[in-house]
């Protein structure tokens, strides 16, 4: 058992100045902010990841449709999706949907077309 002679001194909580409490705030307003940008990083890293399959099955009828190297594919979509005014997700899950009957929407179809003609 201890003693009284063995316990331990803890200091003394002084109060926080203005300026320590300023401070203080400043932090937490920086963290917060921080925490902001990350969920936004976090929800971003999730679309991406959920439209990354599609985007890779496209690539690969393109290679094939092409031919074309994967990056030359990439390049299709991405030029498909400026000139069509289509995000490449919709770019690429339009294409996928042509493998069961769907036809591509004109402005897709047009871009698609004339990317290809250059390669």
């Amino acid at each position: 058992m201890a003693s009284s002679s063995d316990s331990v001194s803890v200091p003394a909580l002084k109060p926080q100045t203005d300026a320590e409490q300023q401070t203080s705030g400043d932090d937490c307003a920086d963290e917060v902010a921080e925490i902001k940008v990350l969920r936004t990083e976090v929800n971003d890293l999730h679309r991406a990841m959920e439209s990354h399959p599609a985007i890779d099955q496209a690539r690969g009828m393109l290679m094939m449709l092409g031919p074309c190297t994967a990056d030359e594919a990439w390049e299709v979509l991405v030029e498909v999706s400026q000139h069509s005014n289509t995000r490449l997700r919709a770019v690429a899950e339009e294409l996928i949907a042509t493998t069961e009957g769907e036809p591509l929407p004109g402005a897709v179809r047009a871009a698609l077309r004339k990317a290809l003609e250059k390669r």
